[in-house]
């Protein structure tokens, strides 16, 4: 049996359209008056924590490292490192440059009872760099002696001056050639020097093997 759908009236038809014209309309008239919300602007970002550097804090040298059993090396020493320095009990410093220990720094080694050896190289740029190797030698001779241990050996920045007293070490110690340079070339870097390798490379350690140190 089928069922007929009788057509809605148009009467009813006009008034379901009015009726939902009307709805329409008053949604949109509540969407214009109605407030927008508010919106909170966000706090501006807080500045990056600056690092709390009190009196307790042990900052080491630039390029601080330790080369053997009380040795030690480093670029140069400031007021900030002073009490990281007090914790290595140091004997002495071995000082590479030829300019005046600073007066901040002596005062810091004669109330500590640290003496300074200074061995006075010319920090020159390549092709005019001039490896004494006089100097090279009196001041291994300095870092050899256990007596004078723990000692710091340093220049400005514990790269070219203090690499070579170190890799000249390091070929009394019996180390191969590469590995003398592996290590020089980490505190130089970028900043590495033929120079300073061909002086490493040449340098005659047989004048010094009777001070050959326990620890090599």
């Amino acid at each position: 049996m089928q069922l007929e759908v009788m057509p809605m009236p148009k009467q009813r038809v006009l008034e379901a359209e009015q009726r939902e014209e009307a709805m329409e309309m008053s949604g949109l008239d509540l969407w214009k008056h109605e407030k927008p919300p508010r919106i909170c602007p966000l706090p501006p970002p807080l500045p990056p924590a600056a690092v709390a550097c009190d009196e307790a804090t042990l900052v080491p040298p630039l390029n601080f490292a330790m080369v053997d059993d009380g040795i030690f090396r480093s670029g140069f020493p400031d007021t900030s490192n002073f009490r990281f320095l007090k914790t290595l009990n140091l004997r002495s410093i071995v000082y590479l440059c030829p300019e005046p220990y600073p007066e901040t720094n002596m005062e810091f080694l004669e109330k500590n009872g640290i003496r300074l050896h200074q061995f006075g190289i010319e920090g020159r740029k390549e092709p005019f760099v001039n490896i004494p190797d006089d100097k090279i030698r009196e001041a291994l001779k300095v870092v050899l002696d256990p007596r004078n241990q723990p000692l710091l050996i340093h220049c400005k920045r514990g790269k070219h001056r203090t690499g070579c007293v170190v890799g000249c070490l390091r070929k009394l110690q019996k180390w191969c050639l590469s590995s003398v340079f592996d290590e020089y070339h980490r505190f130089a870097a970028a900043k590495a020097r033929i120079t300073d390798q061909r002086f490493m490379e040449l340098f005659d350690v047989s004048s010094l093997k009777h001070l050959t140190p326990s620890h090599c």
